[in-house]
Formats: C-alpha cells, structure tokens, sequence
C-alpha cells in the first residue's frame, strides 16, 4: 500500500482506521477505490482480530459519490448490460458493510453524496464535523432519489417523513439536522472528527469481542425481524451462547473483584 493508493488502512491493533484517499476528486467513487472498499469489507468477515472499523476521508470532502468522469463508469456505450454490471459491481459495497461484524464509525466532513451519502448510512455510527452536507444525489442526475441502499437505510434511520423529503428533492441534509434527527451522534469541528471517535471506540473495545459482533447481528437482525418475538428468538439465542463464554465468567469475576477484565474471546 502507498500514499497514491485510493483506500488506505492503518492497523492501529484491533482497529482498522480506513481512508478515502481521493482528495482531488472529493473522494469520488471510482472503479479503483469501489473494487477496494469491497475487497476490504467482504474480507472482514475472516479477520476476527479486527473488532472495529473506523471509516474517514481525505482532504474537504468525504465521498462526492460516484465519478462520472471516469470511462469505467461512464461507458460509450450505455446498453442495459454494460449499465447492470456497474450498478452491481458499486452495489456490492454496502451490503458488505452490514454483513461484516465488526461495527464502524464515520467520520464526515464537507459533502456526502450519492453512493457517499450511503457509506455514511451503511455504517453503525456517525460523527459529523461542522461543514458535513449530505444528500441522495441521484435525483439531480435524472435518476431516481433510490439508489445504494438509499430507500432501504434512511427511512430506518430518520423516519419515513424525512427520508421521503431527502429522496424526492434531493435537498441537502446539514450537520446540525442530521444531529436534530439522529441521523449523526455528535457533531464537532472538522479539526476534532478523530479524536472524537476515540471514546466510542474504547467503549466498544471494552466489551467481549464475541458480544460486540453479536450485538452488530442482533441489531440488523432486529430491523428486519417479523415483529417482538422473532427480534427476541435471537437475543436469546446469542446471550444463552454467550453466557456460557470465558469471557462472560471473566467479566462476572472482575464486577466482584473491582477491576477491569482481561477478555481472551473464548
């Protein structure tokens, strides 16, 4: 990996700090950095030594959607075939970051756009810096508000009302709203977006390491759930699995001996 590559991870122990690294484009989404971010999140799912993922961008901007300057997604020929097979190949990102079970924070500053506006949305929390604007692009380009993910996140997580206003306008969702409406848990000068994301990725390094990824399970599970009973099928199944972990024994040990616990995920 160099400086010129258009993902940059930095392994910081059990934490993957991951980069947008298109600076000159506003971290536009081109074939590169697609195929990359979907190579990095599918292969999550084997590297259990990493509990959590923290998702920021290079430069003014975080993500200005897709790059419709590029020839590999703006084919001369614009037949039904050629235009599947990039939706697809685009698509493929955000189910990947649901599926995979560590959780990830976004750090957003400047604009958030179209398929960038989705990353935000796929992740598990958000943090905006003061100037972050974000907004479901594809209505301005003569497409549908819908797109990425876009009509199946939003409603979930600002409410149908909101989410119907974003889609079939296109209008720009500002920091301070996106806070107002729980789209983002906090928002911070642009300046503090990584340190603002230490204490909720030191809280989550204080769980299980089984019981944080359960938990990612157990919420996606949860939002699609048929109703009270099947979201609870499954927080039963995980914590009776869980209670009978190392870990869980470890954790009622140190609660009696007043001190931190020493969790080994087994």
């Amino acid at each position: 990996m160099t400086r010129e590559d258009p993902l940059l991870i930095d392994h910081r122990g059990a934490v993957d700090w991951l980069t947008l690294n298109r600076p000159a484009s506003g971290n536009a989404l081109d074939p590169a950095l697609v195929d990359a971010l979907v190579d990095y999140f599918e292969g999550l799912r084997d590297r259990p030594a990493t509990r959590v993922v923290v998702l920021r961008a290079e430069g003014r901007h975080f993500c200005a959607g897709l790059d419709l300057t590029d020839p590999g997604f703006n084919p001369p020929e614009r037949g039904p075939n050629a235009i599947w097979a990039i939706q697809r190949r685009i698509a493929r990102i955000y189910p990947a970051m649901r599926r995979c079970p560590q959780p990830i924070v976004a750090l957003a500053r400047g604009a958030a756009c179209g398929g960038g506006f989705s990353l935000l949305m796929a992740s598990d929390i958000r943090i905006a810096g003061e100037s972050a604007r974000m907004n479901a692009a594809y209505l301005r380009i003569g497409l549908t508000g819908c797109d990425m993910g876009s009509s199946y996140f939003l409603p979930r997580l600002v409410g149908s009302s909101l989410a119907s206003e974003l889609l079939l306008t296109g209008r720009f969702l500002a920091a301070e709203r996106a806070l107002a409406t729980g789209f983002v848990s906090a928002v911070v000068p642009d300046a503090e977006l990584d340190a603002a994301a230490e204490p909720y990725v030191e809280e989550m390094l204080a769980a299980t390491p089984m019981g944080l990824r359960l938990t990612k399970e157990a919420l996606n599970h949860a939002l699609d759930a048929q109703g009270l009973e099947a979201a609870m099928a499954m927080e039963d199944r995980h914590q009776s699995l869980l209670a009978l972990s190392e870990d869980a024994a470890e954790a009622a040990q140190a609660f009696v001996e007043k001190r931190p616990p020493v969790f080994r995920d087994r």
